[in-house]
């Protein structure tokens, strides 16, 4: 075996004190209970094997004498009853307590795994390698309880074994280097093909997500227009096929050589048992053994090859969870670039100059082209700003800067004064309400979707009532059957799908859950028609006042209503002024607003 991957191995297991330390939270009375069992359940063998010593002995004592009591013989037949039911009843706690605990180790570690993304930065969900190590931690929420029931029941075999070791080691010392010979081997050859098909699961990460990603759009019901239109089913089965075949293929090599192999190794743990089997025979034949010891002993090392069999695989199955559990503390101790900064201050109670971009300049992390670059304009408390340009000019990413889900490669962003990064990042989310144009259509409840948009206030329905109503989603929840009460979307029992305009009509309401001081639009308008759009738009200007917003839209008749216009191209500002000033101009906008017109004529 490589000396680099045995290497590995012992060094995954630096991981198995956090791991307890977690499950240890998780419930310590069932962590207690499943070790304390488990270390009455170790010596059980020893007693089991001495007690039938014992009886057999008893008994040929008894053919010999003919009239001699049985009180002794009977009280051993009971004991070793009790410690079979004793042993049973341990066996079905254990397995008890396991399930429980496995279950709600899942439950905690999935919540932690929730909650620790959601503080990771939006550029590292951009990133494939990213993706990547979330998939790997995703999969070790659920079963890796399992590891600590191999591990506890490694520490159950190595007392049961010291104790069984000892009447080998006293009768003769040669048995436990049989044993030796017998499972080296064997463990050796686990420890190999453990490492080799942990190497391969994670070497396929992308893969297999490709294959998830395959599965679901070929079997969904956001993708079945599609597939049944472009007729797209063979060609999302050949690719399936493909891949899975391709990792089959790569499996089932490292399957097929681990049988072969344990095929060899195993026959050698066979002759060694059998070896020492025999010698212990002709011990007995010449009398210089019992024959109940006889069975203690043939008892004995049968049980401890078992056991030191049981001993060195499972090793290797801990090292490889503790090689996949690597994984998910990988996860855990990423961490954000953008945090709040010790001593933040709050966002302001009310904006007084409103927000000042410097120079700012984005560029995505291992790409060279800027996405944003110079950009240089004040946006004042009450103002309308909207925000114009092809698409890829950098709309969306100039929005991202200034709810800081991104952080400016190069220049500051202030808000009355204050740079962004000294205000703390929970009070500036707070205060600013953005919906998005690919917003998410939650396949929840309508209340549900609307309370995103301040999710503390899940239990208030007149508030939810009140966004709808700002929205004109309330007409749409009017034509449900369960209205709030409604589940959106088709995935669950007795779900309603909505059309386009509908769906961002709900979404939409999302922004006038909070009480944000800043509102951003992301042209979440764009399924509605212009008519729509513009009711939608002036409803908005009226409802609210005093407040500062940003509004994205391709629509020149909707952008007009804004207090000042910016035009983007290529990632910087092309020209910046009122709608009537940039006609004035004659230059881009005014082009485009020409044209746009036209179509309307």
């Amino acid at each position: 075996m490589p000396k680099e991957g045995l290497s590995e191995q012992f060094s995954a297991l630096r991981h198995l004190p956090r791991f307890f330390r977690l499950i240890w939270e998780t419930n310590k009375y069932m962590t207690l209970g499943n070790i304390a069992l488990r270390f009455i359940k170790a010596g059980i063998p020893l007693a089991t094997l001495w007690v039938g010593k014992e009886i057999i002995d008893e008994v040929i004592r008894l053919i010999d004498v003919q009239d001699g009591s049985t009180q002794y013989l009977w009280t051993m037949v009971g004991l070793e009853l009790a410690l079979v039911v004793l042993s049973d009843l341990i066996n079905r706690v254990l397995t008890l307590l396991d399930s429980l605990l496995g279950d709600l180790f899942s439950n905690k570690t999935s919540v932690e795994l929730i909650r620790h993304a959601a503080t990771l930065d939006l550029y590292q969900f951009e990133n494939p390698a990213f993706y990547d190590k979330l998939e790997r931690a995703r999969r070790q929420t659920n079963g890796r309880t399992v590891l600590m029931s191999l591990v506890l029941s490694q520490l159950q075999d190595i007392i049961t074994i010291l104790f069984l070791g000892a009447g080998l080691i006293a009768f003769n010392p040669w048995l436990i280097l049989l044993l030796i010979i017998a499972v080296i081997p064997s463990f050796l050859g686990e420890s190999h093909f453990n490492q080799r098909s942990y190497s391969l699961t994670r070497s396929w990460t992308p893969e297999r997500r490709e294959l998830d990603y395959i599965r679901y759009i070929g079997a969904s019901d956001a993708t079945a227009k599609e597939v049944k239109t472009f007729n797209l089913s063979d060609f999302l089965a050949r690719r399936f096929e493909t891949l899975a075949d391709q990792f089959y293929k790569a499996n089932r090599k490292i399957a097929v050589s681990r049988a072969s192999w344990g095929i060899v190794l195993s026959a050698i743990g066979s002759l060694a048992y059998y070896g020492a089997y025999v010698f212990i025979i002709l011990q007995t034949i010449s009398a210089v053994i019992t024959v109940g010891t006889l069975t203690f002993l043939a008892g004995s090392f049968s049980r401890m090859q078992s056991m030191l069999q049981s001993i060195m695989s499972r090793f290797s199955r801990i090292t490889e969870s503790a090689l996949y559990l690597q994984d998910l503390f990988d996860f855990f101790e990423l961490q954000p670039q953008i945090a709040s900064v010790p001593n933040s201050q709050s966002f302001p109670e009310k904006l007084q100059s409103g927000f000042t971009f410097e120079n700012v300049g984005f560029q995505y992390p291992n790409s060279k082209r800027w996405a944003v670059r110079h950009l240089n304009f004040h946006l004042q408390a009450g103002e309308k700003l909207a925000l114009v340009g092809e698409n890829g000019a950098g709309k969306t990413t100039l929005v991202k800067l200034l709810a800081r889900l991104y952080e400016p490669t190069e220049g500051r962003i202030l808000i009355d004064g204050i740079d962004i990064k000294d205000i703390e990042l929970n009070s500036l989310r707070q205060n600013i309400g953005i919906i998005f144009q690919d917003y998410i259509k939650f396949q929840l409840k309508v209340s549900e979707n609307i309370a995103i948009g301040n999710i503390d206030d899940l239990d208030q329905l007149e508030s939810i009532k009140e966004a709808a109503v700002k929205s004109l989603a309330d007409q749409v929840v009017e034509e449900l059957p369960d209205q709030y009460e409604q589940v959106l979307g088709k995935r669950f029992d007795k779900g309603v799908e909505l059309s386009g305009g509908q769906w961002q009509k709900v979404a939409l309401a999302r922004a006038y859950m909070r009480e944000a001081q800043l509102l951003i639009l992301d042209e979440p308008t764009s399924a509605l028609d212009a008519r729509a759009e513009h009711e939608v738009f002036q409803r908005f200007a009226k409802l609210i006042e005093g407040k500062t917003a940003v509004l994205i839209s391709h629509r020149f008749s909707t952008v007009r209503m804004a207090d000042r216009i910016l035009f983007l191209e290529h990632g910087q500002i092309l020209e910046y002024g009122s709608h009537e000033e940039l006609i004035e101009q004659d230059g881009k906008y005014a082009e485009l607003f020409h044209l746009q017109a036209q179509g309307y004529q």
